[in-house]
């Protein structure tokens, strides 16, 4: 099935999703509330083709006619695999109408709020208040309150207590001497905190982790976070296919220098 969404109208933003013809216009209308520092519009396929007409063709086909309709993710698990990719990027022209779009392939608006929260341990600060200056509207145009984000605190998911002390002591072990604060605050604020949070499940929170180290170049931490997806629950077909979709978010180069990581995880869990 081709067809997405006909039209999106919300508050004094109109986007026009994918459709039937399976024209996708890229262009947001703004009215004339619009503030001066707002962000720039996205493209529509005319002004595309102005500048480079074989990416227009690229877009419609192999990306949005191809990649996108592979039976290998769910539309919601490409949505979750592009956002924290455009976060991890700050890959600010798409960042609106992807958000409106996970949101409409199923992600829940408490879902892309903890997305945000966990990307700014995982792609720094700057990066996820970047995403909340562009969620925050698409929150209010949908009349999406605070009661349907999550806690600051809520009672978090129980703790594999042998797993995260081997890991832990692993750390610590590695790197104490080198910057204590840092292993202090991995062990109490990451993995005894951040990843208990109940508003993404592991499997998910796992997969918007794998998807950012990819789409920006930390091949180091790959290894590690991968065999937990898998743990969680991610597939190798699955894990498999999010390197094929990010070779579109996060260019080639990211995919490849990845290829080998995932490789080596995938060779070694079959032993």
């Amino acid at each position: 099935m081709h067809s997405r969404r006909d039209v999106l109208r919300a508050g004094a933003l109109t986007l026009a999703m994918w459709r039937h013809d399976h024209t996708f216009s890229m262009e947001m209308n703004m009215t004339d509330t619009t503030k001066t520092n707002t962000l720039p519009a996205m493209l529509s396929y005319d002004e595309v083709r102005a500048v480079s007409p074989a990416l227009e063709h690229y877009t419609k086909g192999p990306l949005l006619d191809g990649v996108w309709m592979r039976p290998e993710l769910s539309p919601r698990d490409r949505s979750v695999v592009t956002v924290a990719a455009l976060i991890a990027r700050i890959q600010t022209i798409e960042m609106s109408f992807h958000f409106r779009l996970a949101l409409d392939n199923g992600v829940k608006p408490s879902e892309l709020s903890e997305i945000i929260t966990h990307l700014a341990f995982y792609s720094g600060w700057a990066n996820a208040l970047f995403a909340v200056s562009v969620a925050k509207e698409i929150f209010h145009e949908r009349g999406i309150g605070i009661d349907q984000l999550p806690s600051a605190a809520p009672t978090l998911l129980p703790l594999k207590e042998a797993a995260e002390a081997q890991r832990a002591a692993q750390v610590n072990d590695n790197f104490g001497e080198v910057s204590p604060g840092l292993v202090q605050n991995t062990t109490d604020l990451l993995f005894r905190e951040l990843w208990l949070r109940p508003a993404l499940a592991p499997r998910d929170r796992s997969l918007v982790t794998v998807s950012a180290l990819i789409a920006s170049g930390q091949v180091a931490q790959i290894n590690y976070h991968l065999n937990r997806s898998m743990d969680n629950g991610l597939t190798r077909i699955q894990a498999s296919e999010v390197l094929t979709h990010l070779a579109f978010y996060s260019g080639w180069p990211n995919a490849f220098s990845a290829l080998p990581v995932v490789k080596d995880v995938f060779e070694k869990r079959q032993r």
